[in-house]
C-alpha cells in the first residue's frame, strides 16, 4: 500500500543554479549531507536563536551537535537577509532536524529547512540584484520581517519621492519663471511713450497768447 503521508526527511527538488553537478549526483551527495539550508528567516532571528534551536535535533552522545553555522548575508550592507546554512557533524541529525523543525516557527515565521550539497565560501551573500535574496526582489507585499516593501516596490516608491522633492524644490526656489518679461516691459514702455498727446497747432496758439499777455503785463508795469 503506498504511502498517504510526504516524508519529512526527504530533500526538495530544488537545485543550486550555480551548482556544476548533475541531478544523480547531486542526490549522492545530498544522502550523505550533514549541512542544512534554512529559509524564510525575519532579518532579526540571531545566531544565537537559531543554534539555541537546531541543537535540540544535535546528538552530543553519538559525538555529533551543531559543527557551525553561517548567516545569509546582503552583499552590499553585511546584515542578515533572510537565510542562514547550519552544519552539523552527522547527516543522521540534518535529517532529524528537517523532520521535528522545518514548519515551525521562528520569530513568529514559519521556516524551512532543505539538504543543502555543502556550504562553501561566497554562498553566504544574497544573490539578488539589490544585494539580498531573489526572492525579496520580486516581493509586492509588505513583510516587516523581510525588510519591508520588496526591492523593486521600493524602487518605485524611491522614485515617486524624487518626483515630488523635485516639484516641492522649484517651488521653494519661486517656481519656473515664465518667458518674455523683459519684452513685456519694452511693449508696455511703448504704450506709455504713444499714450502721450502730440502738440497740436492749438496749443502753439495758447502759448503765443500766454506770451502776449505777459508782455503786456510787463509794459503796464514799466508805465506805473
Amino acid at each position: 500500500m503506498a504511502s498517504v503521508v510526504t516524508p519529512l526527511d526527504q530533500p526538495s527538488n530544488y537545485k543550486d543554479s550555480q551548482s556544476r553537478v548533475d541531478r544523480q549526483k547531486q542526490n549522492d551527495f545530498l544522502a550523505k549531507s550533514a549541512t542544512l539550508y534554512i529559509g524564510n528567516l525575519s532579518f532579526y532571528t540571531t545566531e544565537e536563536q537559531i543554534y539555541d534551536i537546531f541543537t535540540k535535533c544535535a546528538s552530543p552522545e553519538d559525538g555529533g551537535g551543531v559543527k557551525r553555522i553561517i548567516m545569509g548575508l546582503d552583499r552590499h550592507t553585511r546584515t542578515p537577509c533572510g537565510f542562514c546554512f547550519v552544519e552539523f557533524y552527522t547527516h543522521a541529525e540534518a535529517l532529524a532536524a528537517m523532520r521535528y523543525i522545518s514548519g515551525t516557527k521562528l520569530d513568529e515565521r514559519i521556516i524551512r529547512c532543505d539538504l543543502d550539497l555543502g556550504y562553501r565560501d561566497g554562498r553566504q551573500f544574497g544573490r539578488g540584484k539589490s544585494g539580498g535574496q531573489v526572492r525579496d526582489e520580486h516581493r509586492q507585499d509588505y513583510d516587516p520581517g523581510r525588510g519591508g516593501w520588496g526591492a523593486q516596490a521600493q524602487r518605485i516608491e524611491i522614485e515617486r519621492r524624487r518626483e515630488v522633492e523635485a516639484r516641492y524644490a522649484d517651488t521653494e526656489q519661486g517656481g519656473p519663471v515664465a518667458g518674455g518679461g523683459e519684452d513685456w516691459k519694452e511693449q508696455n514702455n511703448g504704450a506709455a511713450a504713444t499714450l502721450k498727446r502730440g502738440r497740436s497747432p492749438e496749443d502753439e496758439g495758447d502759448n503765443e497768447r500766454q506770451r502776449a499777455r505777459v508782455e503786456e503785463r510787463d509794459l503796464d508795469t514799466g508805465r506805473m
